[in-house]
Formats: structure tokens, C-alpha cells, sequence
């Protein structure tokens, strides 16, 4: 029967010590447990500071709390401290026959006609004896003091378990915490204003701009054409406000079917329609207190520009098929490479919308009108991507360069960034040549910007270009670099005066 009860008392502690993540909580429900299935009058969990060396009662059941705040024990002092200090257990019929007892706690003066029997156990993690767990009962000659020091030492364990359990609980917790500051910190100097990549005029206006409007809650509206960087623009704006550790969410309109969109910005509650299983929350609410990017504006159709402009105009919203309104806090920052006056003229684009929107427009000028931006970028993303594939490459060759110069960009920055990609990919020296940009820019025929090459043309221009990149290689050193060429000094020097190419320039 009693073995019964035992298992009992081990389950209820079990349940006791997973029901909170907060392990005080935990220990009181054990020590509240233990008095009433071990008639315990008294316990204590007592933790050992590592660093003082000193003994603190954790939790405590039948002791003042005044004793519990106040009373610590040194390493070795007493029977608690004798017991942390050498990781054995404890076990004391009668309390009173016990001169190392010092009952600092006071808490057994009243007891002197009631005898009084004591079991103390260490708390162990892993190899490290980190407290104890002690009880008083009433003394019984009938009891097996033997039986419940086990009892104890089990429960003992469970503790230093559960212990180990929430110090990598919190432990995780830190590290996500960490994670998060990190990444977040990442974001903000990914997303500053010195990230966006530009040196040409257009560019520092752009800049200016958005340092301009950065730190008001002006509604933004950026234009241009597709891959200008559009959504670089909204990040920075965001992310150099004082919105900047609110959330930051992003919608694509474009890519929303025109019966979702609605809901995909406001939100809906269950069953307001079919396949609305359950209640959802719109980006709208999700970005409270934060910023929202609205990119491809100009796709939304007319009923949901109604409740956007309700948004802009009161602050406000409602879930479909909901009946509260709600409030939210929330800037908006719009992109668009549409053009909205004629959608406003046409019919398509709601005039009072357009105005609302139209605060403070920032237009992102296309690849082909800051020319002198196209070998930054390209530096940039050749670095970034030789990064990523783990290859030695360091320049563009002149040739190259030209072309990149030379080409028109339908495509604008998006485009540079997938053609010095594909380059990286395809290079394996450390100059990325002509031969490994795309056909359209190697031709020029797709593009109108260059004349078509002959097949001798073809060649003498390679050959020109791998002259140039052995001299740069060699600091002008024709002796070397025709030794990187595997051809003879003097095929070489032929060569270089063939095509007009001054070795003194490269050193």
C-alpha cells in the first residue's frame, strides 16, 4: 500500500515540477506535496551560490519567511552545509540527539515535547552538487528512515533535472534573444542609406530624400521602373525612422489574386466566407506600431482602394465579415511603377487615394540614367557572389567593363546583379571576362548599343583583352606576361604593338 502511495506522490511531482517554467513555483508545489504525503512539517531546497560559497534557502513549507530570506549557511556549516559539501545523504532519527544541528531557522523551538526526525539529500547536476532537499517529520519508531532518504534522493533528482531542463530552456531563450538583436542589428545596416549602392547625382538626391523623410510618419509613395531598388528605398526608410524596432511588413499587390487581397491587408473572421476556417489577422494589424510596404500599388482594384484610403484617412479598418472596428498605427510606404496619373485619368486609380499616397514621392532612376552607379554595382555583386561560390575573383577585365558601360539595362539593377552572377559562375580565373557575360551583351545585336564582330574582329579583341589583363597581372612586366600567356617574348611584343598597347601604363 505504501509503495502505491509513494508512486503516487512521485507522479503528482512530476506533474508539479513540468506545470511552470518558473522553478520556484515548482519547488513550493513539491515541498506542499511532500507535507501532505510524507507528513512533513518542515523542508527546505536550499541552493548553493558558487561564487560566495554560500547556502540560500530556495523555497521553504513550516519556516518563517523572514528565516527564509535572512538565514545562510557557509559550505560545510551544519548538517545542510556538511551534506552540499560532500554530496552523502543524511538521516537523523531523533533531532534532539544531534549536536551539529543548529537550527538557525528557529523553527523548531516550539517542537521540544514533539521529537522531531530529519533526512537530507544533495541536489545533483550532473557531477556538481548544486543544494540539498531536507525534511522534518515526526519522529516513528515504525518508519524506515532508509526508505525515505531513497524516496527523497529520487525526487532530489527530478529537481536537479528539472533544473538542467529550465537552465537550457532559458538558456535557448538567451540565445534567441541574442539571435535576434543580431539579425535585427544586421538589418539596420543592411537597410541604411549608405547600403544603397550610388555615387551619380540622381543617386545623392535619392538619399537626400530619405534622410528628409526618415524621421517623419509621412506617407511615401516610390516610383520607377521594375529592379531600380524600390524596396531598398521603403527598408531604409524604415529602418532610419523611429518605427525602426517595430515590425516592418512587406505585400506584393501584384502577386495577391484580386479576391484575397482584401483580406490579406485587412484581415477576416471565421467563417465570413468559404474557406474561412478561422479568424485571421491583416497585415494592417500586424504592423501596428510599425511600418507597412505596399509594393505594386497601382494592381489593387477599386473596392480595395476604398478601405485603403479609410485606413489613411481614420486610422482605421475592419476584419471581412467583422463588425469591430479596429485601430491601428501604422506608416505606409507605397511602391509603384505604374503610372498613376493616367490610372487616375482612366478611371482604374481613385483620385483621393492618388493624393493620399502622393505626400512624399521618391523616384528611383533607371540603370541607364546614372551610368557612372554600374561599376559600383558590379564590384559589389562580383564580391558578393565570388563570396558565396568560394572563388578567387577579383576584377572585371576592361573589356567587360565596357560592355556593361555600353549596355542599355531593360532590366535595371535586378538584371546587373543576374548577369554578374551568371559571370561568377561561369569564371574560373580571377578576371571575369567579356566571353562570360550574357549573349545580349556580348552581341549587342538584341540591344542596339554595339556593332556585330567579325570572327578576325572577335579574336583580336580577345586577344587584346587577355594582353591588357597580363600586363595589369604583371605591373607591365612583358617578359612575365608572356610567360603567363605561354607564347614568346617577342610573339608578345608583336602582338601588344599590333594593337597599340602601351606596356608603361601597367606599371
Amino acid at each position: 500500500m505504501q509503495k502505491i502511495e509513494d508512486i503516487t506522490m512521485l507522479y503528482e511531482i512530476s506533474n508539479a515540477l513540468n506545470e511552470h517554467l518558473d522553478l520556484k513555483k515548482s519547488l513550493y508545489k513539491v515541498l506542499d506535496i511532500l507535507s501532505n504525503s510524507m507528513n512533513m512539517v518542515r523542508g527546505t531546497i536550499t541552493i548553493l551560490n558558487l561564487l560566495s560559497n554560500e547556502i540560500n534557502i530556495e523555497v521553504a513549507h513550516g519556516i518563517s519567511k523572514s528565516a527564509v530570506e535572512n538565514v545562510k549557511y557557509k559550505l560545510g556549516e551544519g548538517i545542510t552545509g556538511r551534506v552540499i559539501e560532500t554530496g552523502k545523504d543524511v538521516s537523523i532519527a531523533k533531532i534532539s540527539e544531534e549536536p551539529l544541528f543548529l537550527n538557525r531557522t528557529a523553527s523548531r523551538k516550539n517542537s521540544k515535547n514533539q521529537e522531531v526526525s530529519f533526512i537530507c539529500v544533495p541536489v545533483k547536476k550532473e557531477n556538481q552538487i548544486i543544494g540539498a532537499l531536507s525534511v522534518d517529520r515526526p519522529y516513528d519508531e515504525k518508519y524506515q528512515l532508509k526508505d525515505g532518504t531513497k524516496l527523497l534522493s529520487v525526487i532530489a533528482t527530478m529537481i536537479a533535472r528539472q533544473v538542467i531542463n529550465l537552465e537550457n530552456i532559458n538558456l535557448e531563450k538567451e540565445q534567441l534573444r541574442n539571435e535576434n538583436k543580431r539579425l535585427k542589428s544586421e538589418l539596420e545596416n543592411k537597410y541604411s542609406i549608405t547600403n544603397i549602392i550610388g555615387n551619380s547625382s540622381r543617386m545623392r538626391e535619392v538619399f537626400q530624400m530619405i534622410s528628409q523623410v526618415s524621421k517623419s510618419n509621412a506617407t511615401v509613395l516610390v516610383r520607377g521602373e521594375s529592379g531600380t531598388g524600390k524596396e531598398l528605398v521603403a527598408n531604409s526608410i524604415h529602418y532610419n525612422s523611429h518605427r525602426a524596432k517595430g515590425p516592418f511588413v512587406k505585400v506584393n499587390c501584384a502577386s495577391l489574386p484580386a479576391n484575397l487581397i482584401e483580406s490579406e491587408l485587412f484581415g477576416h473572421e471565421k467563417g465570413a466566407f468559404t474557406g474561412a476556417i478561422k479568424q485571421k489577422l491583416g497585415k494592417f494589424e500586424l504592423a501596428d506600431k510599425g511600418t507597412i510596404f505596399l509594393d505594386e500599388i497601382g494592381s489593387i482594384n477599386l473596392d480595395v482602394q476604398v478601405n485603403l484610403l479609410r485606413v489613411l484617412q481614420e486610422k482605421e479598418f475592419d476584419r471581412i465579415g467583422g463588425h469591430k472596428t479596429i485601430k491601428t498605427d501604422v506608416r505606409i510606404v507605397a511602391a509603384t511603377n505604374k503610372n498613376l496619373e493616367q490610372g487616375v485619368e482612366d478611371g482604374t486609380f481613385r483620385g483621393d487615394l492618388y493624393y493620399r499616397l502622393n505626400v512624399f514621392p521618391i523616384y528611383m532612376p533607371p540603370l541607364r540614367e546614372r551610368k557612372t552607379d554600374i561599376l559600383l554595382l558590379a564590384d559589389s555583386f562580383l564580391e558578393k557572389y565570388a563570396k558565396e561560390n568560394k572563388k578567387d575573383i577579383r576584377r572585371l577585365s576592361t573589356p567587360s567593363i565596357d560592355m556593361l558601360m555600353a549596355y542599355h539595362w531593360p532590366g535595371n539593377v535586378r538584371e546587373l546583379e543576374n548577369c554578374i552572377e551568371r559571370a561568377v559562375l561561369l569564371c574560373e580565373e580571377q578576371t571575369i571576362h567579356s566571353y562570360h557575360l550574357p549573349p545580349t551583351l556580348q552581341t549587342g545585336i538584341e540591344s542596339g548599343t554595339m556593332p556585330s564582330f567579325s570572327l578576325v574582329d572577335s579574336v583580336e579583341n580577345l586577344e587584346k583583352e587577355k594582353i591588357i589583363d597580363a600586363l595589369k597581372n604583371t605591373r607591365g612586366n612583358c617578359a612575365q606576361a608572356a610567360k603567363v600567356l605561354k607564347t614568346t617574348i617577342r610573339k608578345f611584343n608583336y602582338k601588344a604593338r599590333k594593337f597599340n598597347i602601351d606596356y608603361k601604363l601597367y606599371r
